[in-house]
């Protein structure tokens, strides 16, 4: 225990003294169970939230949120939304509970502090917060994509397998990404992202890493299915490679519901 108390806190300060030499995107993805019969309610709440997440990005604590709806969706299935926080600063996303009283204030100056404490508290009552990991990007593609409601994403959750972590890393960055660039390049597809779990961390943890693809809808994604991204032995070969450093546990598809920028 004391020794992976010892990494988390490299890998934080690590990226912290990065943070100060460049901008780096740092993300709390929260994960929501909710019942069939309390959608109504759950989408109601995130609406009131929405407001206080505007005042929020415009206070400098959050650069923005944004929700998900997540297929399949169905109650056996898994999650059914999934909410992201977007910072700037590590040690912002570590606070991330700080300030939000106050901009509840601003969004809502006509709610008295009790009435905005049952609100805030009646989140719960919507859905079940199932899963937090905090996170951080460390690759993309270049691209100028921007996001909007409407968009898709696929997530694809990975767990590495013991002693890969770097060879996992090292596979994306320098095997995966140049293909999915090709697939940028050729507008097929919008973005591309890796994105390493800070925390939690352990051998119990369902995912370490997330890779992230980005399209403007549903017809772009297929036509990304029949594109030709130059397929060569040898990168069949460096791929399949790559495939054995990580276990892919489960993979998503989101639709951008609401985002706050």
């Amino acid at each position: 225990m004391k020794r992976l108390f010892i990494l988390i806190c490299a890998v934080l300060m690590g990226s912290i003294s990065l943070a100060q030499e460049e901008t780096q995107t740092y993300l709390i993805f929260e994960f929501m169970e909710v019942d069939n019969d309390q959608e109504a309610f759950y989408y109601e709440t995130e609406e009131f939230w929405e407001k206080i997440h505007e005042q929020r990005v415009n206070s400098g604590d959050i650069v923005g949120w944004d929700l998900w709806q997540l297929l399949p969706g169905g109650e056996d299935q898994g999650y059914q939304y999934l909410t992201v926080t977007v910072f700037d600063d590590p040690l912002k996303m570590m606070r991330a509970g700080d300030g939000i009283m106050e901009s509840a204030r601003m969004a809502y100056p006509d709610l008295s502090d009790e009435e905005l404490d049952n609100r805030l508290n009646m989140a719960g009552g919507s859905r079940d917060l199932a899963v937090r990991l905090f996170m951080e990007v460390i690759d993309s593609t270049e691209d100028d994509f921007e996001m909007k409601p409407g968009m898709i994403a696929s997530l694809d959750l990975m767990k590495i397998r013991e002693g890969q972590y770097e060879a996992y890393e090292n596979a994306e960055s320098t095997t995966f990404k140049p293909w999915h660039q090709k697939y940028v390049d050729g507008g097929v597809k919008g973005n591309w992202q890796l994105l390493r779990v800070l925390m939690p961390q352990g051998t119990e943890v369902y995912t370490s890493h997330m890779t992230v693809n980005m399209f403007d809808n549903w017809e772009q994604y297929l036509k990304s299915m029949s594109f030709d991204g130059g397929m060569t032995p040898d990168l069949e070969n460096k791929m399949a490679k790559g495939l054995e450093t990580r276990d892919m546990k489960w993979v998503y598809w989101a639709t951008l519901v609401k985002m706050v920028r």
